[in-house]
């Protein structure tokens, strides 16, 4: 949190090495944002590179942590390391312009257009309001020598902040560095000032903010074992309690970040995390500004690596530890992604049942069994779902296996009812770490057909019971992966309609029918929470996704021969319920700051297909095979099903 010495503005204008310079070297991974942007405010933990760095390449800028090595010394050649907010920022897919520093003295000399990352090391948490409502301001410590001033982040956007972007905060520890906090009255002051910084963002427009709950600052290398640490930590958890309290009260999105439990855990199982198990993780840094330097992996030690370590110098994080930090946010940020396809697993499951049912009626068109006779169904089948990703959902793959018991009687001549009920069985895994969700579903369906001449119609209803007896979100923390783990159950319903007309006009070996179609489903899944109190377990609240759809399709079947024929359905449905689907979800370490983020979006056209095969075995004894296909830009839904029919 200190800045680098005083030097001559003329060092601004050396010559600069353009990938050297900022982040634009750095190309972001191929993932859609589901924020417009994303905006940073804050100190040197989160700072980009407002400061020249004068002891890196030329037209390097200053970040507050390690250099990225080989060498890892001043002077070689290095670049400092990324911070969690440009980590943060890539992983969401951020443009590394937006990434950069907002008010950098270098770019300026070199006329490029600053970033939104407002963050400058240095700054107390009443410079970090001015840097939203007044000036932002780079000065060196040790002079006030002011490198760059310009307005601040609402006063140069017409008061108005991004309401689609994501607001990234934190401060406070330099009011402690710098004396400010001595009490509890200063502690819950200095809390208030970063409260208010988020509160101006909200008032202006802005939706969603994540801020960082202050780290225990007694628990760093600079009050590590001294007299004053146990005071220091106590006034961090008063500094966090009033802002957990303020943040309470606004009315946005608040993604409050439990860091101080976070580094807690990483510091109490650091192998784990890829730091070393038998040292001092606390009492010793990388380069020795400001603390002891670790006499193993230090700059100067006997086998030099900052990612071994926690602490760069006497309170900044290591690489390795901003990477965590990163991380960690962008596993909260990532959580709806996944948790909002629980309830399309179920979605698929319902129409896989659905598909069942149509392929009988497809195969019995104009062939039904006598009046006063039943028809039964054994049917076995297995489904494939691919959802690729977008920009609030997360890329999955699952598989499905079905068994299915059903009968139809056939009341008159025009009429006919009926009934099916299965078990199904779904697994899908989501996101980059493969998170892991199983749904077991029971499924009973009745239904009503009709027809006479070549008109026929059919409606069904539906019922479900949900049993997602497992939730397993994994994601990375650093070199490590982490799972939080709940189960959960739900319930859902749904009628179908169809209407169509038979073109044959008798008793053909073909038949070929247009039909509308009209579909509502709704699911519900219980709120649940993932099991124990670690920093990144969820409380995630109930959820509903209702389906409304529209659709016309085309149908046939053909007699190959007395015993043999094959069928095929080929349907148009338009989705009518498209918003993407929001979950509220809260840390169970915070529970008084839940926020709702949002999740899948269900896409609005959806193209459906089946192919089936029927053999007469016996008179009153009939085997089917078919396959369905159903698509929309998202989603791809395939199944195969084997079903054997007796009429008696």
């Amino acid at each position: 949190m200190q800045f680098p010495p005083a030097t001559p503005l003329r060092l601004l204008l050396k010559p600069l090495t353009a990938c050297l310079l900022t982040l634009t070297c750095l190309a972001p991974p191929a993932l859609s944002a589901p924020y417009s942007t994303l905006f940073v405010f804050g100190d040197s933990l989160l700072d980009a590179g407002q400061f020249p760095d004068l002891n890196g390449p030329p037209g390097a800028t200053l970040r507050f942590t390690n250099r990225t090595g080989p060498d890892y010394h001043d002077g070689s050649g290095e670049l400092t390391g990324l911070t969690s907010s440009l980590l943060l920022g890539r992983l969401l897919g951020i443009s590394p312009h937006d990434l950069a520093a907002s008010t950098s003295p270098v770019n300026a000399a070199l006329g490029q257009a600053d970033g939104n990352n407002w963050a400058v090391g240095g700054y107390r948490t009443d410079q970090i309001l001015d840097s939203i409502t007044g000036q932002s301001n780079v000065t060196l410590e040790d002079t006030n020598i002011v490198l760059r001033n310009r307005p601040g982040y609402l006063p140069g956007n017409a008061g108005r902040a991004d309401p689609d972007a994501l607001y990234y905060l934190s401060g406070g520890a330099n009011d402690f560095r710098l004396g400010l906090v001595l009490n509890h009255a200063d502690a819950r002051q200095a809390a208030g000032r970063l409260a208010d910084s988020a509160q101006a963002l909200q008032q202006a427009g802005a939706r969603y903010l994540m801020v960082w709950l202050l780290p225990d600052i007694g628990q760093t290398p600079v009050y590590s074992a001294s007299p004053v640490q146990p005071v220091i930590s106590d006034l961090s958890a008063v500094f966090n309690e009033r802002l957990v309290e303020r943040l309470g009260q606004l009315d946005a999105e608040v993604i409050g970040l439990n860091i101080p439990l976070l580094i807690s855990e990483a510091l109490s199982d650091p192998a784990r995390f890829g730091f070393a198990a038998d040292i001092d993780l606390i009492g010793t840094c990388f380069n020795g500004d400001g603390c002891r330097q670790n006499p193993v992996y230090g700059l100067d030690g006997s086998r030099p690596d900052p990612d071994r370590l926690f602490f760069n110098d006497r309170v900044h994080p290591t690489t390795a530890a901003q990477r965590l930090l990163a991380d960690y946010a962008y596993s909260i940020l990532a959580a709806p992604q996944e948790l909002t396809l629980l309830p399309e697993m179920a979605h698929t499951t319902l129409r896989a049942q659905q598909d069942t049912l149509r392929n009988q009626w497809l195969a019995d068109l104009g062939a039904w069994q006598a009046v006063g006779h039943w028809r039964t169904l054994l049917d076995a089948g297995g489904q494939a779902l691919d959802i690729d990703a977008q920009g609030s959902g997360a890329k999955a793959d699952g598989q499905g296996a079905n068994l299915t018991l059903g009968g139809s009687y056939r009341l008159a001549e025009h009429w006919r009812t009926g009934f099916v009920a299965g078990a199904y069985r779904q697994s899908l895994k989501a996101g980059e770490q493969d998170s892991h969700y199983r749904l077991g579903s029971y499924i009973a369906s009745i239904f009503m057909q009709y027809q006479a001449r070549q008109w026929w119609a059919d409606i069904s209803a539906s019922v479900g019971q949900l049993d997602y007896d497992k939730a397993e979100r994994r994601f990375a923390l650093g070199i490590s992966e982490r799972q939080e783990k709940g189960d959960t159950d739900g319930h859902l319903w749904a009628w179908s309609a169809r209407l169509g007309h038979d073109l044959s006009g008798g008793h053909r070996a073909w038949h070929l029918s247009p039909f509308i179609s009209a579909d509502q489903a709704r699911v519900s899944v219980d709120g649940y929470r993932e099991r124990g109190q670690s920093s990144s377990a969820l409380s995630v609240d109930d959820q509903q996704r209702t389906s409304r759809r529209l659709g016309a399709g085309l149908l046939g079947k053909w007699q190959l021969a007395p015993a043999t024929q094959v069928s095929g359905e080929f349907a148009h449905e338009r989705e009518f319920e498209t918003d993407a689907r929001p979950v509220r979800l809260a840390l169970n370490s915070l529970p008084s700051l839940d926020f709702a983020l949002q999740g899948y979006a269900p896409q609005r056209n959806l193209n459906r297909a089946s192919l089936g095969l029927s053999q007469q075995l016996t008179r009153d004894l009939n085997l089917r095979a078919g396959y369905t296909w159903r698509k929309n830009d998202a989603l791809t839904q395939q199944g195969v099903n084997l079903d054997i029919s007796l009429d008696f």
